[in-house]
């Protein structure tokens, strides 16, 4: 079978997936991308362009796999005398509708945040198949449609919401996580290592994190601190307090260009404590549970879904209070820390697991 897989935004987590689905799958897959940048104009534009690119090749597809940040109507219309019989799938990574937006966004600002979402419903209701990449994700999504389109003053098509609940199902995030295999460290550090290793971006909490870990300094507590993850040209401005604020603590500060570098660190990392308002899968989460790295997870999301119950004890906190006491407590107790682990769990998201599963689906939805 031929996939071609339509990518507007085709960049960092979103490029990896693409890449990996096509080294492990036993399927032909055909990537057409993108470069990620201007977020919002991929999502106007991106279908004009690819759809230009697909007429220009000669690719036979046997299916179409878009991603959420494509207009797949756009798309399907522009390129229709060669894809009007061709089955289509979307994979939601994220959404635009659930998506927190940044309170300095100059559309929420002019109340012009509802069309990215609208683009997210119509793209649903134009495929054959919708993925989500977790249970939390496609129920956030489809519980918040019904409101999407009770804000518009007539033929709200309430009716459509179940119809994309009907062909709706979650397919989880594939990763390469065996190539962390060969970096894993020889030893322990001699003090306990927090990791930061998301987004530098407002949606994953920061100020919660770092004013954590000072009140934590504070108590004159010994711990390193790793501050990874893709920041960008505007970024918080925590980080930087938190690089002077916490420097005695800081061993890294930045992204790191090369995965080597990336999953030594992580392996080095002890505990994860994370303060997201924003994750529907939590790539960062399995790769750091992967190289056995201890977790402190908010009650809400994806994590309750993604960590067996008999663990939730264990790594989940209630409020502020409590992650700064079960922080204070799994750096206290360095050695019964590193020994919990919980990578046999998350071991199923590689892609030598998860190829299998998406090729299932789509042969089924060829009807081979």
């Amino acid at each position: 079978m031929e996939i071609l897989l339509v990518e507007p935004y085709y960049t960092g987590s979103h490029a990896a997936w693409a890449e990996g689905y096509a080294r492990s799958s036993r399927h032909q897959v055909d990537i057409l991308g993108l470069p990620g940048r201007f977020w919002k104009w991929r999502m106007h534009g991106g279908a004009v362009s690819l759809a230009r690119q697909f007429l220009e090749s000669e690719l036979t597809p046997d299916l179409i796999l878009a991603t959420d940040m494509l207009d797949l109507t756009t798309f399907l219309a522009l390129t229709r005398q060669r894809t009007a019989s061709t089955p289509t799938a979307l994979y939601f990574h994220e959404n635009q509708l659930t998506y927190p937006w940044s309170p300095t966004d100059r559309d929420l600002a002019h109340k012009r945040d509802k069309h990215y979402g609208f683009i997210n419903y119509t793209s649903a209701l134009a495929a054959d198949a919708v993925l989500f990449n977790s249970v939390y994700h496609q129920e956030s999504f489809l519980d918040a449609l019904p409101n999407l389109l009770k804000h518009f003053p007539d033929y709200n098509e309430l009716a459509t919401v179940d119809h994309i609940r009907a062909k709706s199902q979650v397919l989880a995030l594939g990763l390469d996580l065996q190539r962390f295999d060969a970096h894993q460290r020889d030893q322990f550090n001699d003090k306990p290592l927090v990791l930061w290793s998301h987004r530098w971006e407002y949606d994953k909490g920061p100020e919660e994190f770092f004013r954590a870990l000072t009140i934590l300094s504070e108590r004159e507590l010994e711990f390193e601190l790793a501050i990874l993850g893709e920041n960008f040209s505007r970024q918080p401005e925590i980080f930087l307090t938190a690089k002077e604020s916490l420097a005695r603590h800081i061993v890294q500060f930045g992204y790191v260009e090369s995965f080597a570098d990336y999953a030594k660190w992580v392996w080095q990392s002890d505990i994860l404590p994370i303060t997201s308002n924003q994750d529907f899968f939590g790539a960062s989460l399995v790769e750091a549970l992967y190289c056995d790295c201890f977790p402190l997870l908010p009650k809400r999301l994806a994590y309750p879904d993604m960590i067996p119950t008999d663990y939730h004890a264990q790594c989940f906190y209630e409020d502020f209070d409590d992650l700064v006491a079960r922080l204070s407590q799994a750096i206290t107790n360095i050695d019964q820390t590193r020994q919990f682990s919980l990578r046999s769990v998350v071991a199923q998201y590689d892609w030598r697991e998860q190829s299998q599963q998406y090729d299932k689906v789509f042969l089924d939805l060829i009807g081979s």
